[in-house]
């Protein structure tokens, strides 16, 4: 029992001896040329000077120099002013014209072109508060950062110490040589350049105008990420999408889900769930339920495909799409393994089991030409190359079938008015009486066949050259002949409008996009404390409203030409201007008056170490 007692009684001595050394350790040790006593002007302080050396002080991790101090010893604070330099280990070095420290509350205070630098960027700004207990710093009246790459200026922002990180908001703008940036709010990490934006934000370079409501930024590798509302514009092409990657270096940029490729120029639209955008070589891949739409006056033209390309400069503009190609417009659709546009010429070219529907009108071959007028934006004709057929369902269930080895056609305000067929020309055609009854099933060889058209059903039918045809009855032609050689229908594959494009395909499952979290809602730099715990002295020249949350500053930095010099030594103070705050002129007054003889030589430091010799 006595020994547990004895054994509890050593560790509360010990508590209270460590308790003991642990306060002491927290008084602010400082070093001055002179140290002169005031009590009048300024009860119960010290003040500090240089002569030679600047005055210094110490307290757990952190030194100040400056060339002149007002020190309370008994409150653990002091005042800095002229040249002070204050550096937190081998990271965090800021200099100003004035600052203060709390030794209790490690609380610090500086102003007056303040200049806060760690190895990989530095801040300057009027007024600075620094937090070394949360380990961040804060200003609101404006600053500067300079980065190894860039410079960003903001109206309001923080330092983070641990993280090296510098959250800004308020008009936050980075400019880089190759572009600026500008933000709402931004968080810039100084070990890795990297920038994250909250809110409206835009990247502006020669080439190009990038906006976002949240996205990523490498500033050293030049490239990007980002989501919400994102968009590229280059000089004649627009690329929006739910999440977009750009790298400058590379002139290269990708999005995914929702893509949309606006050519200002051409005024065509591709929209898809991935693209890539090579701007040095002026192209665009986009896949995944991709469509292209060149827009007309009345009537625009949809093609969808696997996969699109488009490439060229914006006067020689050609869309290629391959694999399982779908065309349509209103008075018209189509279907191909690729397709080929040149927009300067209006030539499509559909290659690859190529079939186009024209109202009840079917036209196939081994490839199939369309040609518009690039002016007017009109279909102007059409040509069918090998094994070109035409055929159209009759009402009771036959075909009326026209076949050459080409055929080439005209239109009229975009709808198909004339087709000419050549070269081994045959039809197999149901006739009928004004009535609308079957007289009977007409097979003719031509060397030529002209067939006119009005409202897209077949009028007339002239056979030029030997000519040679029968008019079977329909009982005396057997439906195995009712056929032409190489006859297809394929009329259950028409697209009857534009949802059709995609008839028949998987539904698409967006990608799931990683995206950028909120920004952490951190708690207010000036944290509510009790009472008899504040940040501030009563000393200090702030008072408690300062230390409030607001969007200005309006604290008086001491960064004025006119005090530039009263904070030297003693032989190189200056007159007092009108503007000189009267802290200032009342310090220089006292340290004119007086002489060096009467001053109080040592330091503090000194004295704690004769006392430990005593």
């Amino acid at each position: 029992m006595k020994k547990e007692r004895s054994i509890c009684i050593l560790l509360l001595l010990f508590a209270w001896t460590f308790g003991a050394f642990a306060q002491e350790s927290r008084k602010i040790e400082y070093e001055s040329d002179r140290t002169i006593k005031n009590e009048e002007k300024y009860p119960g302080a010290f003040i500090l000077s240089k002569v030679q050396n600047q005055v210094h002080f110490t307290h757990e991790g952190i030194e100040v120099w400056c060339d002149q101090a007002i020190h309370y010893a008994e409150e653990n604070f002091f005042k800095a002013y002229g040249n002070v330099r204050m550096e937190q280990g081998d990271t965090i070095t800021m200099s100003s014209r004035y600052a203060e420290y709390n030794g209790t509350t490690q609380f610090a205070f500086a102003s007056g072109n303040v200049h806060m630098r760690n190895p990989q960027s530095s801040l300057r700004t009027d007024t600075l508060f620094f937090d070394r207990t949360k380990q961040q710093a804060y200003y609101r009246s404006g600053g500067t950062v300079q980065d190894t790459a860039s410079v960003l200026k903001s109206r309001i922002g923080r330092y983070f110490l641990e993280e090296e990180k510098y959250s800004f908001s308020s008009e936050v703008v980075l400019t880089n040589p190759e572009y600026v940036l500008k933000s709402s709010q931004l968080d810039f990490y100084s070990d890795t350049g990297h920038a994250y934006m909250y809110g409206p934000s835009t990247i502006t370079s020669d080439a190009s105008v990038i906006y976002a409501e949240r996205g990523f930024y490498d500033t050293r590798g030049d490239n990007g990420y980002f989501v919400k509302n994102s968009r590229i514009d280059y000089d004649n092409r627009i690329l929006e999408g739910d999440s977009l990657y750009f790298n400058r270096s590379r002139n290269f940029a990708s999005a995914t889900n929702n893509i949309k490729v606006t050519d200002t120029i051409n005024k065509s639209i591709i929209r898809g769930h991935y693209a890539e955008v090579f701007r040095d070589k002026d192209s665009v891949f986009i896949t995944r339920k991709a469509v292209a739409v060149a827009l007309q006056e009345k009537d625009s033209v949809y093609i969808h495909s696997d996969t699109l390309m488009v490439t060229g400069k914006p006067e020689n503009r050609v869309i290629r799409g391959f694999y399982d190609v779908r065309m349509f417009k209103s008075n018209m659709s189509g279907k191909s393994d690729s397709i080929h546009v040149r927009q300067s010429t209006g030539l499509t070219q559909m290659l690859g089991n190529p079939v186009i529907w024209s109202g009840e009108n079917q036209l196939t071959g081994d490839t199939i030409h369309l040609l518009n007028n690039p002016e007017t934006e009109k279909l102007d004709s059409l040509k069918v190359f090998d094994n070109a057929f035409m055929i159209q369902q009759d009402s009771i269930g036959g075909f009326n079938q026209i076949k050459g080895k080409e055929m080439y056609g005209l239109f009229e305000d975009n709808e198909l008015y004339e087709v000419n067929l050549i070269k081994n020309t045959e039809t197999l055609y149901y006739m009928r009486n004004d009535p609308g009854e079957l007289i009977g099933i007409n097979k003719t060889l031509s060397s030529s066949i002209k067939v006119l058209l009005e409202d897209r059903k077949v009028q007339d039918i002239f056979y030029l050259k030997q000519v040679d045809g029968t008019l079977y009855p329909e009982e005396d032609l057997p439906p195995n002949a009712r056929q032409l050689k190489g006859f297809i229908w394929r009329g259950d594959e028409k697209l009857n409008r534009m949802e059709d494009l995609f008839a028949g395909e998987e539904p698409y499952e967006p990608l799931k996009i990683k995206g950028i979290p909120l920004p952490v809602d951190e708690e207010d730099f000036f944290e509510e404390r009790d009472e008899d715990d504040l940040l501030l002295n009563e000393r200090s020249r702030l008072r408690p409203e300062d230390l409030k949350e607001r969007a200005t500053d309006t604290i008086t930095p001491v960064a004025t030409d006119s005090l530039r010099g009263i904070l030297q030594t003693r032989d190189t103070i200056s007159p007092a201007g009108d503007t000189i705050p009267q802290e200032f002129r009342e310090l220089r007054d006292t340290l004119q008056n007086v002489p060096v003889q009467d001053t109080l030589q040592g330091t503090r430091r000194e004295e704690r170490q004769q006392k430990e010799r005593q």
